[in-house]
């Protein structure tokens, strides 16, 4: 025979303790079958690493931590525009001295109907001869002909720097008694002009740096005579 219960006998390790309650208070309830556990995910349906979108698929491998990273393309440098040269740089490169080297023509030179070739080395011709061509050249030459009366002009501020330095050293041996040092200047003068006679006649570029101011103020002040 079963021992009699009161409200108070029950255990609550025992996993009947609630059915064996009711039945000592007299209750009544519907017992529904305890739910079985749920199975755990399996490892392919785990909760996998935050992916982003555009990542490789979730059924491709993971990458390794010791596997290098995938080359990066280089990245193109913006397109910048080629900034427009400024005014003052334009009229300065039209103003440089035309020194490149082009070989002189032979068609001749607007108002002194002379060919290109004999007017650029007459202002180089030496006694004094070049100095009255390079002035004549200056005063009649238009400025469009820029080559023509850059060494016009050139040539003559050569003539004025050898008679300016014929004139001190002829009164140097005036007073020593001596006249060498003008009569090696006459020589060095005389090679220099002819060294500049065929370095144009060739084409190539001969810039006397020294006399760029004389140069530039002799073709700025002589105007062309208008027709």
């Amino acid at each position: 025979m079963a021992k009699k219960k009161n409200k108070y006998d029950t255990n609550p390790l025992d996993p009947d303790y609630a059915r064996d309650t009711d039945d000592v208070w007299g209750a009544t309830r519907n017992h529904t079958a305890r739910p079985t556990q749920e199975p755990l995910p399996s490892d392919e349906q785990a909760e996998a690493p935050t992916r982003r979108y555009g990542d490789t698929p979730f059924s491709a491998p993971y990458p390794s931590v010791f596997a290098p990273p995938p080359p990066v393309p280089p990245v193109q440098p913006p397109f910048v525009p080629p900034v427009a040269q400024p005014m003052q740089a334009q009229a300065q490169a039209q103003s440089a001295p035309p020194v490149a080297n082009m070989l002189p023509t032979s068609r001749n030179v607007p108002c002194i109907n002379v060919p290109e070739n004999f007017a650029l080395i007459a202002p180089y011709i030496p006694y004094y001869i070049g100095g009255v061509l390079a002035a004549i050249e200056l005063f009649l030459v238009p400025r469009n002909e820029a080559r023509i009366r850059f060494h016009a002009a050139q040539g003559l501020a050569l003539h004025l720097f050898v008679i300016a330095v014929q004139i001190i050293l002829n009164i140097i041996g005036g007073i020593t008694g001596t006249r060498i040092g003008s009569v090696f200047f006459s020589i060095f003068s005389i090679i220099f002009f002819a060294i500049s006679i065929i370095r144009v006649w060739k084409g190539e570029p001969h810039h006397i740096a020294p006399l760029d101011e004389a140069t530039e103020w002799l073709d700025r002040s002589i105007e062309p005579r208008r027709k």
